[in-house]
């Protein structure tokens, strides 16, 4: 008979075999360093042009075998902006990728429409909406994707409003799966990564504490929502930290030679000329989105890329100002970088989306 301690030690090791993650990565994101994390994108895109440039990142990294695109939802009920979307996926050769587009809510078009509008010189579009192009409810789809997933295999990028993903928390099992919306967020989701908050978790970013960051005030109900109840691990990216890794101007001006890479630097051109006027390229944006992406593809620990604050809660006050308080069962984390990480961020983003 096996001795009490053989049965636990082997115990644990069955456990750990169950649920492993690759070897140095500081978060959970895959099993082994050459499984492509399984990715689904939930943006605002339309407004701001950091979603823009996430989502090539996203391309990016599935190019290099690193990322499997699922699906792209979309939190603004704008259909120029699904139909830029739809555009974008084609430019970089995944026409295929489903889209989920809410029936109302807010609208934001700073670029997708002038995108959309360009013509190549015999009249044709530049950049034209695939054939078959066609959208779904982005509760739907995120339903139909999980089901269709293995388990703990999928990574959520939520860079926009929290509203599609607490929609699905609160939907009812159906005919594509019997489970609740939470149930498969348990079984499904291996780690949410959320662009959203303003945290001053690192002390010398005190004046973030008081900060109600736009992802978040834009619907404060399902922000709170999500920090409470998501039953899985949510790392926040807050916007501190796509404020200390800005867009390169040298590379906005000089590089986004490729076809695939004008088009973001187009996108760029007219969100520009609707924010910022009179800048153009030499305005240094924010990277906020791009960090929520970034993170959960290259989570190796030995890249220096970034850090993460100890496990806690988040929360969220009715005004939508975020709060983090460390407690070592928590399932709530908050990512850190430092002024040299930032500088290595940053030249891996002006690498990967302008294709140089």
């Amino acid at each position: 008979m096996k001795s009490f301690t053989a049965i636990v030690l082997a115990a644990v090791l069955a456990l750990c075999q169950t649920s492993p993650s690759a070897e140095g990565d500081l978060l959970d994101v895959r099993d082994s360093q050459d499984e492509p994390v399984k990715l689904i994108f939930d943006t605002d895109i339309g407004g701001d042009i950091d979603d823009a440039f996430a989502l090539a990142l996203i391309h990016r990294f599935a190019d290099r075998g690193q990322c499997e695109l699922l699906g792209v939802t979309l939190t603004t009920a704008n259909e120029q902006a699904a139909k830029f979307v739809a555009a974008e996926n084609a430019v970089f050769g995944r026409p295929e990728i489903p889209i989920g587009l809410p029936a109302k809510g807010t609208v934001y078009d700073s670029y997708p429409t002038k995108v959309l509008e360009q013509k190549n010189a015999d009249g044709t579009p530049q950049y034209p909406v695939p054939d078959g192009y066609k959208t779904e409810d982005p509760v739907a789809l995120l339903r139909r994707l999980l089901a269709n997933a293995d388990d703990r295999s999928v990574v959520i990028a939520q860079v926009g409003y929290s509203t599609n993903l607490a929609n699905l928390l609160d939907s009812p099992g159906d005919g594509v799966s019997p489970l609740t919306g939470k149930e498969l967020a348990a079984k499904k989701v291996r780690l949410l990564s959320i662009m959203g908050g303003g945290f001053a978790v690192d002390p010398s970013l005190a004046e973030y504490g008081k900060m109600r960051e736009w992802n978040i005030v834009s619907d404060i109900p399902a922000a709170q929502k999500l920090a409470r109840e998501w039953p899985g691990e949510i790392v926040y990216s807050g916007s501190e930290i796509g404020n200390r890794i800005l867009m390169s101007t040298v590379s906005l001006n000089r590089d986004y030679r490729t076809p695939r890479a004008k088009f973001l630097h187009d996108a760029y051109y007219w969100w520009a000329e609707s924010d910022v006027p009179g800048l153009g390229f030499n305005h240094e944006r924010p990277t906020w989105d791009l960090t929520s992406v970034f993170f959960v593809v290259r989570p190796e620990k030995e890249r220096g890329y970034y850090r993460l604050s100890e496990p806690g809660s988040v929360s969220f006050s009715e005004e939508g100002v975020a709060s983090f308080t460390p407690d070592p069962s928590g399932k709530r984390r908050v990512f850190l970088v430092d002024r040299d990480a930032a500088i290595r961020v940053r030249e891996a983003f002006v690498n990967l989306c302008s294709e140089p």
